[in-house]
């Protein structure tokens, strides 16, 4: 089998399209919490704090010279990005927790009971007669 044969087979599974759409889904999804964290959540945090942008939290490791920009650990950014994990976990457990529900109740509830097939719905209709005969 060549291999963009076998490629081609692989691309269409229905599960591959399936974990593509997914995939760009979550990387729109995780721009938006991003957004939703850096522009809604994290100013309110900072001002808490005393005004504290946390973008701008650095530990200068060397300072800048001539030529060379300054060397620094940006923690700041580092727990902004915490914060997005946390969002993105969160709405992912309570997304998987409400599936989850739902397939439970869907499997308690009971299925309905098939329809008589057409002969004993027949011998329903006979056997009703002959009731309503000896009565």
């Amino acid at each position: 089998m060549s291999i963009v044969k076998e490629f081609r087979e692989f691309a269409v599974k229905g599960n591959v399209m399936d974990m593509a759409v997914g995939i760009i889904i979550g990387v729109a999804f995780g721009k938006i919490v991003s957004s939703f964290v850096a522009d809604v959540m994290m100013p309110p945090i900072g001002l808490l704090i005393g005004g504290v942008d946390f973008s701008n939290l650095v530990i200068a490791l060397k300072a800048a010279e001539e030529g060379a920009e300054a060397v620094v650990l940006r923690y700041g950014v580092f727990i902004q990005t915490v914060f997005d994990f946390v969002i993105v976990a969160f709405a992912v457990f309570v997304a998987v927790r409400t599936l989850n529900s739902m397939r439970k109740k869907e499997a308690e509830t009971p299925a309905a009971p098939p329809a008589p097939s057409a002969q004993e719905q027949l011998l329903m209709e006979i056997r009703d007669l002959l009731k309503q005969k000896s009565e």
